[in-house]
């Protein structure tokens, strides 16, 4: 069974014409329904994990953590910063659904790294309405993991913030390299982990 949305190349390679990228997914999943079966899962999280990350295409997290369906909840935006939102949505993860560790993804040439704040002084000239949100745009990936887990642990609204830990996603390699905390001793020392750790 094909699952896939992306559309089967012409006989001459090109893409089939007609029909939105939008329409495309929606056809992809009448596919995906016709052999789906209600797994019976329940909303909590099997492993009890809250992963949050950046929305950048080329992380598969579930293949690159080994995750199945039901396993974790998955929370991600540009950066993978730790916004408001992102506390909003790991408080009802912890307090209504059950997790209790929460694991930060970030990863090598985010798009974040190339924009500054004049992003959305541009977006104002433009619009005629600056944003309300900031663009959390950083230079060092190291840094801004360790941020976002402060971010996580010092919030008064998580119940669950000794199990917090970041990591930045080689995505020419594949794998992890955790970021330790600077207050725990182990400064920026780099470590690689694959994705079972």
């Amino acid at each position: 069974m094909t699952t896939s949305a992306h559309p089967s190349p012409g006989p001459s390679g090109a893409t089939p014409a007609g029909g939105s990228v939008t329409e495309r997914l929606v056809e992809a999943n009448a596919r995906y329904a016709a052999d789906f079966s209600d797994p019976g899962m329940d909303a909590r999280p099997v492993l009890h994990v809250a992963v949050v990350a950046c929305m950048d295409a080329r992380l598969d997290l579930h293949a690159a953590l080994g995750l199945e369906l039901g396993d974790c909840h998955t929370i991600r935006n540009a950066g993978g910063v730790v916004t408001d939102d992102v506390i909003r949505s790991l408080t009802i993860s912890q307090r209504a659904l059950g997790t209790r560790a929460v694991m930060l993804v970030h990863h090598t040439g985010c798009g974040l790294e190339s924009l500054t704040e004049d992003f959305r002084h541009e977006l104002e000239d433009e619009v005629g309405q600056r944003p309300a949100w900031a663009v959390e745009a950083f230079r060092d990936v190291d840094q801004d993991v360790r941020q976002s887990m402060q971010r996580v642990r010092t919030s008064p609204f998580l119940p669950h913030t000794d199990d917090v830990r970041g990591f930045v996603f080689d995505v020419a390699t594949g794998l992890l390299r955790e970021i330790h905390p600077v207050e725990n001793g182990s400064g920026s020392g780099p470590s690689t982990v694959s994705a079972s750790a």
